[in-house]
């Protein structure tokens, strides 16, 4: 996310504007450093907020993006996520 002008926030409620773009390595790296922590954690869908090289925020009730990322890219992200979900079936429900 990109900050509006006179402005440090970069979050769409702040007038930030989304940009989509590939993953560096580092946030590559970053991801699959979180990934095995939030599978033990139930969690299957977060938003990882990186500034530079670093973890700054892990978003887990409501990663944003996918309209963003869709209409950039044409990649549909929401369908992926529900393919996703479909795929693992049960394995998502916890007694």
């Amino acid at each position: 996310r990109i900050p509006q002008a006179g402005e440090t926030r970069g979050n769409l409620a702040a007038g930030g504007t989304a940009r989509a773009q590939p993953l560096s390595a580092r946030d590559r790296e970053i991801a699959e450093t979180i990934a095995p922590w939030a599978r033990d954690h139930g969690i299957f869908l977060s938003g990882l907020d990186v500034i530079g090289d670093c973890l700054t925020e892990i978003n887990v009730t409501s990663p944003t993006g996918f309209q963003e990322i869709t209409a950039q890219t044409g990649h549909d992200v929401a369908a992926q996520f529900i393919a996703a979900v479909e795929r693992m079936g049960s394995t998502l429900v916890r007694a």
